[in-house]
């Protein structure tokens, strides 16, 4: 729980700490400066990031102020890998915040009226073949043994329905929920549906829709390791590596795809679009 809200300089900063405490991910705000240019021997400029990932050893520093900082804030960003080549900072994008809390219908995104898809960015036929893909990778590397395919939430089900049809082994399903993120800053991931199945000596495949700050991963991670698994393996659909800030590897992709709101094929706003054959890039 955040004791003191008046140390952020802006409300995004406080609804950001939110979102990490709600993933459990330990943090010092503006813990640190960085000299940027000196002035003889005074600092005549300076950077000092908004947030420090302790456990990812990864400052973060917001642009969701003036759109005219950004370019001022990438600047000293660049400054710093530089000056101080072991430092790890990235810069968190006004879109790339505004679409995190879209994902959990908060945000001036989630209230935005859409106008429909701008463009279709996969189509049906590239979908099926790149599942069609996966599913004989999966295949080759299981073959004599039994995976089960774990899916979370509701935007895996396409995907997921379509992939273990391709797989030319037996498999077993399972299904879990986290629960929402509601701002409430006393909140914590948790599991709100937990799975039936024991998977205890099981060889476990998560099956993702779409993976991009890697936070949710992480979480899903950890709680089915606990369950004394005998191998653990993921396998995404949609890779949005642009957003990661948590690290991890992923064993079987579909596509890399571009920093975009993205809908169809499981995947949806506001509970619409999910019955879309194909996966298109929103219009808002």
């Amino acid at each position: 729980m955040i004791k003191d809200t008046s140390i952020f300089a802006h409300p995004s900063e406080l609804e950001f700490a939110q979102i990490l405490n709600f993933y459990g991910l330990k943090w010092e705000y503006e813990p640190r400066s960085f000299a940027l240019r000196y002035d003889g021997d005074k600092i005549a400029e300076m950077m000092t990031p908004d947030f420090y990932l302790t456990d990812l050893d990864l400052y973060l520093e917001l642009t969701t102020l003036k759109q005219s900082l950004v370019t001022q804030k990438n600047r000293k960003v660049r400054k710093i890998k530089e000056l101080y080549p072991d430092v790890n900072i990235k810069l968190l994008y006004r879109k790339d915040f505004h679409r995190i809390l879209a994902k959990y219908g908060f945000g001036p995104l989630a209230e935005a009226d859409t106008k429909g898809i701008d463009k279709i960015l996969l189509s049906t036929r590239q979908i099926q073949h790149k599942v069609n893909r996966l599913g004989s990778e999966i295949s080759s590397d299981y073959k004599g043994l039994k995976p089960v395919l774990v899916g979370v939430q509701r935007g895996m089900i396409c995907f997921m329905a379509d992939l273990m049809r391709k797989i030319s082994l037996p498999v077993e399903i399972d299904f879990m929920t986290i629960s929402p993120y509601s701002g409430d800053d006393s909140q914590s991931v948790g599991i709100s549906k937990d799975l039936e199945m024991d998977l205890s000596g099981k060889d476990v495949i998560l099956v993702e829709d779409i993976i991009d700050t890697g936070m949710t991963l992480s979480f899903l991670k950890d709680h089915l390791i606990s369950k004394n698994t005998n191998s653990l393996q993921i396998c995404t659909l949609l890779d949005k590596k642009i957003r990661r800030l948590v690290e991890t590897d992923i064993k079987y992709v579909g596509f890399d795809v571009p920093d975009e709101f993205l809908v169809g094929y499981g995947l949806d706003y506001n509970e619409k679009y999910r019955n879309l054959p194909f996966i298109g890039i929103l219009q808002t």
